[in-house]
């Protein structure tokens, strides 16, 4: 008896299943040792990129972005740009450009090895530490001269 199979039946097999698990996990594995080498060239601690929700608020501090942008990532349509602002200064932290962040964005399994383990060294949030104290200073209030 000849016995028919549709193609969900072939495509659900449980050796489909399992290589593409076994493939998710080598690039979960790749993604997290490259997050890990990334915040340790920023002096960040590397154990930070294997705990959830805490890794993004080390990247944001990375980047030089205030933790409180962590809940930015939970508003529908602010979390695209947020992250892809992280990405940008994540490159620009580490004095890549645009072409470079796009390569982030669209092949990071490749590009963020890449940022990890190539030359590249981080150079401070903005990738300019004088940019970044000044925009930092432009954003303080000053309590003490409210009525200048």
């Amino acid at each position: 008896m000849e016995e028919n199979y549709n193609a969900y039946e072939r495509v659900l097999d449980p050796s489909t299943i399992y290589a593409i698990l076994a493939v998710a996990l080598i690039f979960g594995i790749i993604g997290m040792i490259a997050q890990w080498k990334i915040f340790s060239k920023a002096g960040k601690p590397g154990w930070a990129a294997i705990v959830p929700i805490y890794n993004v608020y080390t990247l944001l501090k990375v980047v030089g972005k205030p933790g409180w942008w962590l809940f930015l990532l939970l508003v529908p349509f602010v979390n695209i740009y947020v992250a892809i602002k992280s990405v940008h200064l994540l490159s620009k932290s580490f004095g890549k450009g645009v072409g470079f962040t796009l390569g982030l964005l669209f092949l990071p399994i490749a590009f963020y090895p890449v940022l990890a383990f190539g030359s590249a060294a981080y150079l401070g949030p903005y990738g300019d530490p004088a940019a970044f104290a000044a925009r930092q200073q432009a954003n303080q209030f000053d309590f003490e001269n409210l009525n200048a």
